[in-house]
């Protein structure tokens, strides 16, 4: 598929869009968490439903004509994506339907519900969620909007990147985003890339879920297997459309370890008071991790989402810290 099947323009119109129903998030600056290193936060950890799924969602639900919609939308999510279509859908008036992992944080479900979907468990398997929409869908005729392959979702993934470029004056040197299924880095690519060719796109990734780092460098698209990581949001394949984005308009991609991605999530809440997930950690887990790669630059990175359970904190279980 041609990277050009998605454009600035439609980046843009997508921001128009939703611009209704989603925030435009703060991008703050940080001048100690990383020694040499300016940092410009994007906190969409502070966007609706707590994560930049919200803006993919919106652009994607509001997107379908009258007839299409009210069939209602569904999906399968480890929870901000189908947590940012079901507000989506209660926001245009219509049925969401969200296939969810039996192990996904509870955290997640709760949300889930809250905004109004009908949630079906299934299996924790890429194969089950899949086997588990269809049947759904089946069963109700509804829309799929796809976590991260649909194109309008990746359209509204990318007004992350155009926010980033308006909000920062001069242009970052970089600017670096979580990858799972892509949808985020190639839409953030696709908007930099366009307005300021320049500045370097990075994407950051899990090691324990490295599928997009390995397929970046063979130039072949390598599937996700039992990945193993604390980032529960980046488990997910990178899809195709989203490769050829990436493959385009990212000049690298890095992976970061569990104990990095924990010690950059507590970092970011006790130092710079922002409470951010795992999966929302991890950019800025790359930065922490080799700082002198980025030492002299400003660097835009992406916290992409906020919903931690609070009850679980995943460092608790090692005592005092």
């Amino acid at each position: 598929m041609s990277p050009s099947v998605v454009s600035l323009a439609e980046i843009e119109d997508a921001a128009r869009r939703i611009a209704p129903f989603v925030r435009r998030t703060p991008l703050l600056t940080a001048r100690d968490l990383v020694p040499g290193c300016e940092l410009l936060l994007k906190c969409e950890n502070l966007q609706v439903t707590g994560a930049f799924k919200a803006r993919g969602a919106h652009n994607a639900t509001f997107r379908l004509d009258a007839d299409q919609a009210a069939r209602g939308v569904a999906t399968h999510s480890s929870g901000n994506h189908g947590a940012a279509l079901a507000l989506a859908a209660r926001n245009r008036g219509v049925p969401a339907h969200v296939v969810m992992p039996s192990n996904a944080p509870d955290v997640k479900k709760d949300a889930v519900a809250a905004y109004g979907a009908e949630i079906t468990f299934c299996e924790p398997t890429l194969a089950a969620r899949t086997e588990t929409l269809e049947r759904v869908v089946a069963l109700r005729g509804s829309h799929v909007v796809h976590p991260y392959e649909d194109l309008d979702v990746i359209r509204g993934q990318g007004t992350v990147g155009v926010e980033i470029l308006d909000q920062a004056g001069a242009t970052p040197d970089v600017v670096i985003a979580p990858v799972g299924g892509g949808g985020l880095l190639g839409g953030i690519g696709v908007a930099v890339k366009s307005r300021s060719p320049g500045c370097v796109v990075i994407g950051a990734e899990p090691a324990g879920a490295d599928d997009a780092f390995r397929s970046f460098r063979s130039g072949v698209l390598i599937p996700q297997e039992s990945p193993d990581t604390i980032a529960d949001g980046l488990l997910t394949s990178l899809g195709r459309p989203n490769f050829a984005l990436i493959e385009d308009r990212v000049d690298d991609i890095v992976t970061v370890d569990d104990d990095a991605i924990l010690a950059a999530t507590r970092q970011l809440i006790e130092r710079a008071k922002l409470v951010v997930e795992p999966s929302g950690a991890v950019a800025f887990a790359a930065v922490s991790a080799d700082p002198d790669r980025f030492a002299g630059r400003r660097v835009a990175v992406v916290l992409s989402g906020g919903n931690v359970d609070l009850r679980r904190l995943p460092w608790l279980a090692a005592g005092p810290g």
